[in-house]
Parts: C-alpha cells; structure tokens; sequence
C-alpha cells in the first residue's frame, strides 16, 4: 500500500525521523542518521546512515517505509554493521 503524501526530502525526512525516533535518541550514538545532500541540484538524495549490529534488518524496514512513500532506494554497504540507504522522489 502506498502512503504517498511527501512533497519534498525534507517532508521525508521528517516522517523517517518520526517513524524511527526510538533509534535516533542515544545519548551515545545514533543507530539512524539522517542527511539531505543537495550536491547534485537535479537529483537531491535523503542519506539514511543506519549503524549497529541489526543495521542490516533495520536498514530493511527503512527501506519498506520509504517505499510507502514512492521513494526510489539503494543501499550502499561500508560494512555489515554501517549500511546507508539512499532515497530519492521524482
């Protein structure tokens, strides 16, 4: 099923950092990050850093999450604990 509803990366970004709030308030570490890099001004892309030892599944439900919104995803491995989950909008 297809949420929708998100005109922007910000929006996005918004509604990862609600959905994943428990994640993203350590004192120590954050096992989700959240980064818009704007670098390229044709395709801005939502960064979600996903670190730890479930990295691999967690970066799983990001990326399902991200599909109800009709976000296009990759995954990058820089290992299996540091998984980043790249998401763009048409």
């Amino acid at each position: 099923m297809t949420t929708g509803g998100v005109d922007s990366l910000d929006d996005l970004a918004a509604k990862v950092d609600e959905e994943f709030v428990s994640h993203r308030q350590s004192a120590e570490f954050k096992t989700v990050s959240l980064v818009i890099d704007t670098s390229r001004s044709d395709q801005p892309t939502l960064i979600v850093h996903v670190d730890g030892e479930e990295a691999e599944s967690l970066a799983d439900e990001v990326e399902s999450f991200l599909a109800e919104y009709d976000a296009h995803t990759l995954r990058e491995y820089h290992s299996e604990m540091d998984v980043r989950v790249l998401a763009t909008l048409e």
